[in-house]
């Protein structure tokens, strides 16, 4: 968990250094992908359950011409490190259930 912290503390940090509001909400969006789409649709299930929006998964071609899903889980909250690594450990027992990799979270400027 230290390095989702540490990651977390580090896009924060960022995003408020460009002067990213810090009182604004934040959409906060975490990442998924499986090769097994089955595993990824009860692993949404399963988060949608715990609270979290979830977009529709999309298929990639990877660029060894393997095939993966993914799907993001988003939840709005303020842009603070505790919570958003409070989601991350929230995700992590459900992803590791379903044997579906976390590919991290992401989020946008707010003015």
């Amino acid at each position: 968990m230290q390095e989702w912290r540490d990651e977390a503390a580090e896009i924060v940090n960022e995003l408020l250094a460009d002067g990213s509001n810090p009182e604004a909400d934040y959409e906060i969006e975490h990442h998924f992908a499986c090769q097994d789409f089955d595993r990824l649709e009860k692993a949404a299930v399963d988060l949608f359950k715990a609270g979290f929006e979830v977009t529709d998964a999309e298929e990639m071609e990877l660029d060894d011409g393997a095939t993966i899903f993914c799907f993001d889980a988003t939840i709005e909250c303020k842009l603070n490190v505790d919570a958003i690594v409070a989601d991350i450990a929230k995700m992590l027992p459900i992803l590791e259930k379903y044997g579906v990799d976390y590919d991290g979270w992401g989020t946008y400027f707010q003015d």
